[in-house]
């Protein structure tokens, strides 16, 4: 049987219903979950009731999941039943919990029955945009045993900064972001600045940062495909890059933690717009495997992301978050509304970072100015 909420649980789940979903009676809710995030998950169905909600739980058994791949089910399980379909379409709302919980056998699992397993991703998609849900990704789901012994990390101190940062009230982070959003979105170059010798400058291309406070709308022709799922724990600004312009290097002192890929200690040097070469603490070798068998454009900078959740201070899948951080994506950009089209992304996260707008300082210190 799944744990009692803790009452950290419960007071991130309040807030989260409330402040971010805005949950309103009557609605539909559904909230899925895995067996290693179900008291989170309880607590969730708790807050959508108490607002006057009716709320679906969706329960994933792990070990039935994997008993379907070892048969070479992998296409089933890529196929949601006629049920699922039907309460997608009825819902208004959608909590989704990061599973499975196994961080090692997933990492390992070959790409056609990965890919087979999860082929229901992209219609989910499509059905959402229809049909007005909004909703949230659970990052509390990725917070696993196996994940934390890989990343040298507490797995309870993990969870606890997650929930933590899940109780910052969004309109805090709205402001901040809108005042960052405004400044990129006259500027031309952004130059970051750090004393442990990044010194790099990239270029706006023109297209609206997107701020991501937590709190989800609808899909609009504004949003990118997934547009209608925010992360919760939020806060950060993403903004579009020339891909053709970048100089000088970045030095990384916070981690990448991606289920596909993970870094540490990076450092970046660029010359004429494009990755000239790099270095890596940890995470080189399979860094270079992905990077060699990336298409064009991934040797360009793409995206900056500007943290805004000021109870984040390296924590794992969070890197982007932390505020007055700055990230900065190599490769793909299309899902941002760029175009760079390349199969490959990752990103390099600085944080205490100093960063002016044409000349014009922003952030000092990891301090809005």
């Amino acid at each position: 049987m799944p744990g009692t909420p803790s009452k950290l649980q419960r007071d991130a789940a309040r807030n989260i219903v409330t402040k971010y979903l805005k949950v309103r009676g009557g609605e539909n809710a559904i909230i899925e979950s895995w067996d290693h995030t179900m008291p989170m998950a309880s607590a969730m169905v708790d807050e959508v009731r108490r607002v006057g909600g009716k709320v679906l739980l969706v329960h994933n058994d792990e070990d039935a999941w994997w008993r379907a791949i070892d048969r070479k089910q992998s296409k089933l399980l890529g196929k949601s039943s006629a049920p699922e379909w039907a309460a997608l379409k009825a819902a208004d709302i959608y909590v989704n919990f990061w599973g499975p919980s196994d961080a090692d056998r997933i990492e390992k699992l070959p790409d056609k029955p990965g890919n087979e397993a999860f082929a229901w991703n992209w219609p989910w998609y499509a059905v959402a945009r229809k049909t007005g849900l909004r909703g949230v990704r659970m990052t509390a789901g990725f917070v696993t045993e196996g994940r934390a012994k890989r990343w040298g990390v507490d797995l309870g101190q993990w969870e606890e900064s997650l929930l933590r940062a899940s109780l910052i009230d969004p309109e805090e982070m709205a402001r901040s972001g809108a005042r960052l959003s405004k400044a990129l979105s006259r500027g031309k170059k952004v130059r970051i600045t750090h004393s442990n010798g990044t010194d790099l400058e990239v270029a706006l291309v023109g297209v609206a940062p997107r701020v991501h406070d937590g709190r989800p709308h609808p899909w609009d022709k504004r949003s990118s495909p997934s547009g209608m799922l925010e992360n919760i724990p939020a806060g950060y600004v993403d903004c579009v890059l020339d891909s053709k312009t970048a100089e000088g290097s970045i030095h990384a002192n916070r981690r990448t933690n991606i289920w596909w890929n993970w870094h540490a200690g990076a450092a970046l040097e660029f010359a004429d717009g494009k990755l000239a070469s790099y270095s890596f603490e940890d995470g080189e070798e399979e860094f270079s495997r992905q990077y060699k068998n990336g298409t064009a454009g991934k040797n360009r900078a793409s995206a900056l992301t500007l943290g805004l959740n000021p109870a984040v201070k390296d924590v794992p899948n969070l890197e982007k978050w932390e505020r007055g951080g700055a990230s900065l994506q190599i490769g793909g950009n299309r899902g941002l509304g760029g175009t760079n089209g390349s199969n490959f992304f990752t990103w390099f996260s600085l944080a205490s970072s100093e960063i002016a707008i044409d000349g014009t300082p922003v952030v000092r210190a990891g301090k809005f100015l």
